[in-house]
C-alpha cells in the first residue's frame, strides 16, 4: 500500500476567542476559527486579496492552553491534520472540514510593540517548537522563549519558563568560523 500524508500547516489570525468546553466523557476541547490570506496582482494590474477561514479543533491539554492564551486577533501557527465530520439536520447531511491541531505556536505577544522580537512555544510532545525572533524580520534586540511542557506543568495550571535570548547585531560575517551558531 502506498504511503499517504494528512498534514496541515497554517499561520493566521484568530477570528474569535476559543470556545472551550468538555465532552460528555470529560475531555477538554477548544474550537476557534483562524483566517489566512493571500495576495496577488490580477490580470488588470490591481492587487487582489482572498481570505480563507479554517475551523480549528484542539483536544486535551492543547485545548486548555489555547483557551488560556489565545484571543481574537492573535497571530498563531497551527500544525495538525484535516478531518471531515458529517451529521444530519432535518434530514439533510451536513459536512464540516476541520483542522485537528497537534501543535500551536503563538507568533505575537500582547503588549509587545510592533517590530519587537517575539517568541512563544507550546510543547505538547517531547520537543518544544519556537525560536527567538520567530515573528519578526531582521536582527536586533533580545527576546524570550516560553516553553510549556507536559512534564513541568502541574495538573491545575501551566508553569512557564523564560530563557533570555542573546542579542545579535547585524554584522557582515567574513569568515564562516565567526558565525554565532
Amino acid at each position: 500500500m502506498a504511503r499517504t500524508l494528512n498534514k496541515v500547516l497554517l499561520i493566521g489570525r484568530l477570528g474569535a476567542d476559543p470556545e472551550f468546553r468538555y465532552t460528555t466523557t470529560g475531555m477538554p476541547v477548544a474550537t476557534f476559527p483562524i483566517a489566512t490570506n493571500r495576495q496577488w496582482v490580477g490580470k488588470d494590474g490591481n492587487l487582489q486579496e482572498q481570505t480563507e477561514w479554517h475551523n480549528i479543533v484542539a483536544w486535551d491539554r492543547l485545548a486548555q492552553i489555547c483557551a488560556d492564551h489565545l484571543t481574537r486577533g492573535r497571530l498563531v501557527f497551527i500544525e495538525g491534520r484535516l478531518q471531515t465530520r458529517s451529521w444530519e439536520v432535518n434530514g439533510q447531511k451536513v459536512y464540516r472540514t476541520e483542522v485537528v491541531a497537534s501543535d500551536m505556536l503563538i507568533l505575537d505577544s500582547k503588549g509587545t510593540p510592533a517590530g519587537e522580537p517575539v517568541a512563544a512555544a507550546v510543547e505538547v510532545g517531547p520537543v518544544a517548537i519556537g525560536k527567538e525572533g520567530a515573528a519578526t524580520a531582521g536582527t536586533g534586540a533580545a527576546g524570550t522563549i516560553q516553553s510549556l511542557s507536559d512534564d513541568r506543568a502541574p495538573a491545575t495550571g501551566l508553569r512557564e519558563a523564560s530563557i533570555e535570548a542573546a542579542s545579535l547585531e547585524a554584522t557582515d560575517w567574513d569568515d564562516p568560523e565567526d558565525l554565532p551558531f
